[in-house]
């Protein structure tokens, strides 16, 4: 089935590329409850249904694309829809996973037509590449904020926090040893860390384990979203386009970039092409979808997965030992609230995979200014208005403006200008 003779594997390889795997995005399972508890979700419904999506896309992954890549929450679109969707306060998170619902049922049509592959190649690539530098400092920002690294300012909005206080003192120290452990290219330097802290914040009173070590996984709001009908009905009444089209925009980022870069990484590539393409996107859209009705945020291909495919995973097996792994760490709920509810703990990880997605900087052309300045606007606009999907239509809109000034409007896809006056009208008639 997983074609391990052919892909020179075997299973042996295959469970230390899932071992590898697991402990290097296990950090998801404690960051991504606690971003969704702050925008309201119980914390033991984020946990169950950010383990029932890793397991839906990743098992679909494994067995219809046959690619070693684990489906898990996307860093970013996370906080997007906490702090940005629900943060404005005028919807509920039920309501709000409407639109992922949508999103991934859109995403899933796109999957099977040719529309998906056009609408990549029709966004610049310097916006793509500035889209995901901008959600990095997103990121990065919050963990900074929730850490008290820096904090509110009565003039300047923001300034620099207490370092004296234990909260600080203790994030300051977890980033130390993560950074350390990384610089030493240890596996899972990111999930050892917070283990490490964790210890450090029980033997210093900022960690209790109240409420126990296990428990039988559970949802205590059951499934929040099932009807399609009533979701693009709560789309409509809220107005939730621009939501929608921001995260579906990202997923295609976040997807096919991982895609492309993991299989390239574990020499899977045909002639250059991603074989099994739609079936991969397919368990991208699944795993949203499926994560949305119980109460999770977008997935998207893991860039995690690069450390599965580096200890040698080659096939889908990989991600059905990463699945069953995630499926024991179920029962531990009680444990990773406990985890969770100390900021200090949590924080270091998002302000490191902030730092890893600043890097597309690099990619980015500044020598040509109407290249540059949309992505520019991208960029900072994302943390300074807390939105992703601000961040997208500044740079969408200011685009082709630029590229028409400069006399090279025909270089703009179609789809650009289409896109520039969608985000021009949300942004001028159905901001709230």
């Amino acid at each position: 089935m997983f074609k391990l003779q052919e892909r020179n594997t075997n299973v042996k390889t295959e469970l230390l590329a899932g071992v590898t795997t697991f402990l290097t995005l296990a950090y998801i399972i404690v960051v991504n409850p606690m971003i969704l508890s702050d925008a309201g979700v119980p914390f033991e419904q984020g946990f169950t249904a950010t383990i029932i999506a890793i397991l839906v896309g990743t098992l679909c992954m494994a067995f219809f694309a046959n690619y070693p890549i684990i489906i898990g929450p996307s860093m970013g679109l996370n906080a997007y829809f906490a702090y940005s969707v629900i943060g404005n306060g005028n919807i509920s998170y039920a309501v709000g996973f409407s639109a992922v619902f949508i999103t991934g049922i859109i995403f899933l049509i796109l999957s099977l037509t040719s529309l998906r592959t056009k609408l990549i190649e029709a966004i610049p690539d310097n916006l793509k590449h500035a889209i995901a530098a901008g959600i990095g400092l997103f990121i990065s920002f919050i963990g900074l904020r929730l850490s008290g690294i820096v904090a509110d300012h009565p003039t300047n909005l923001v300034t620099l926090g207490d370092f004296s206080s234990p909260k600080v003192a203790l994030t300051l120290i977890g980033i130390v040893i993560t950074i350390t452990l990384m610089s030493l290219n240890i596996q899972g330097a990111l999930f050892i860390g917070m283990i490490l802290t964790g210890v450090i914040a029980y033997f210093t009173g900022q960690l209790h384990f109240d409420k126990g070590i296990t428990s039988v996984p559970h949802l205590p709001e059951g499934v929040l979203v099932y009807n399609p009908i009533d979701s693009i009905g709560d789309v409509i009444h809220y107005g939730l386009y621009s939501v929608i089209f921001s995260i579906l925009l990202v997923m295609l980022f976040d997807t096919t970039g991982a895609l492309l870069g993991i299989v390239k990484q574990a020499g899977l590539l045909k002639n250059g092409k991603l074989e099994r393409g739609g079936s991969a996107f397919f368990a991208d859209s699944i795993g949203t979808a499926v994560g949305a009705m119980f109460g999770t945020s977008p997935t998207a291909a893991t860039v995690e997965s690069s450390a599965g495919v580096g200890a040698g995973g080659k096939t889908g097996l990989t991600g059905v030992f990463v699945a069953a792994l995630f499926l024991i760490t179920a029962f531990f709920s009680p444990l990773v609230s406990s985890v969770s509810e100390v900021t200090a703990i949590t924080a270091p990880s998002l302000i490191i995979v902030g730092s890893f997605m600043i890097k597309n900087i690099s990619e980015i052309n500044w020598q040509d200014f109407d290249e540059a300045f949309p992505a520019f606007l991208v960029i900072v606009s994302m943390p300074l208005t807390s939105s992703i999907a601000n961040g997208i239509a500044l740079g969408f809109i200011s685009y082709p403006i630029m590229k028409l000034a400069k006399r090279k409007g025909k270089e703009v896809h179609p789809f650009v200008y289409i896109f520039a006056v969608l985000f021009l009208y949300q942004l001028v008639f159905l901001a709230k």
